[in-house]
């Protein structure tokens, strides 16, 4: 498999392509945070992608991920192409990769790519041309680089520049999401004080991604005094696996409610990448309530992926 850190920066240290958070220099992560801010505050001054190309290019189903980047893209003045492989030569067969380079013999150079295997997009940005940059919409487990950064956009905007103080939790399905990854990695560089993980046993992964986390399986426990609450989605799949023995269970033990958040500081926010089951891993009450930025993460998510977009491309 590639090493996506190889193919990610170029000799001089920009950015060619976006694949995971994992190794990504803190100077630029926080360069890609500072842009974001900054169209969030200001905007976009003209159309620095006019004339441009980019494909989002999914060979999985995605409606948030794939509307944000194409609007992210609109907004920059690119063209935008809007790749269904359930329409596509692939399902006659036709690889990723030739798929890749058919659209790049059209002049596109940019693609964002979303892909159920690990590491292929790393693979395509590996044999891709050399004017041709990707970006990671989130590959098997691995990882999903534009989550992460719009999350961080949004505890920034809540809590501040500074991460040395800040007790996180993320919870749930931690051993199958690439969002937890990615968060993972992003908190870490950017120096959280205290990260802390919850789920159950059969749902937290055993590799070295938890090593330095605080882990529970008690999310009384882990919401203690905590600044920000990650969930995470539940696939009901999990229950067909026999890694979760029921979803009013898994509520039960593990499911985010108004009673529960009493628990984690008073200006305690709460995160969620989407789409929520209502009921299982979070309540109504607090999807919705006070210290909910989970549209905020939304919002947020159209600035991030354009300032990377304009990172790779402009």
């Amino acid at each position: 498999m590639t090493e996506p850190m190889n193919e990610q920066l170029a000799p001089d240290g920009r950015l060619r392509h976006l694949l995971t958070l994992d190794g990504l220099p803190r100077t630029a992560l926080e360069a890609l945070l500072d842009r974001a801010q900054a169209i969030v505050d200001g905007g976009i001054a003209g159309a620095p992608l006019a004339g441009q190309a980019v494909c989002t290019l999914f060979f999985e189903p995605s409606t948030r991920t794939r509307m944000s980047f194409q609007r992210a893209a609109q907004r920059l003045g690119a063209d935008v192409l809007a790749f269904d492989a359930s329409t596509s030569s692939t399902t006659k067969g036709e690889t990723a990769l030739d798929t890749l380079r058919n659209i790049e013999a059209m002049g596109v150079r940019g693609f964002v790519v979303r892909h159920a295997a690990d590491g292929a997009v790393a693979s395509l940005a590996a044999a891709a041309g050399p004017d041709t940059a990707l970006v990671n919409a989130g590959d098997g487990r691995s990882a999903h680089p534009t989550q992460g950064l719009l999350d961080m956009l949004t505890l920034r905007q809540a809590k501040g520049r500074d991460f040395s103080g800040l007790r996180v939790v993320i919870v749930g399905d931690i051993r199958h999401s690439r969002v937890a990854r990615s968060d993972l990695h992003a908190l870490r560089t950017l120096g959280a004080g205290e990260i802390r993980v919850c789920a159950p046993a059969a749902l937290l992964p055993t590799d070295a991604i938890l090593d330095g986390c605080r882990v529970f399986d008690d999310l009384d426990a882990a919401l203690d005094g905590v600044d920000a609450v990650m969930m995470l989605r539940l696939q009901r799949e999990r229950m067909e696996e026999g890694l979760v023995l029921s979803l009013e269970g898994y509520h039960r033990e593990f499911g985010l409610t108004a009673t529960r958040l009493r628990r984690a500081r008073p200006d305690a926010v709460v995160l969620h990448p989407g789409p929520m089951n209502r009921g299982v891993e979070i309540d109504d009450d607090v999807a919705d309530g006070p210290q909910s930025l989970i549209l905020r993460q939304v919002a947020n998510g159209v600035a991030v992926r354009a300032a990377v977009l304009e990172a790779l491309l402009g």
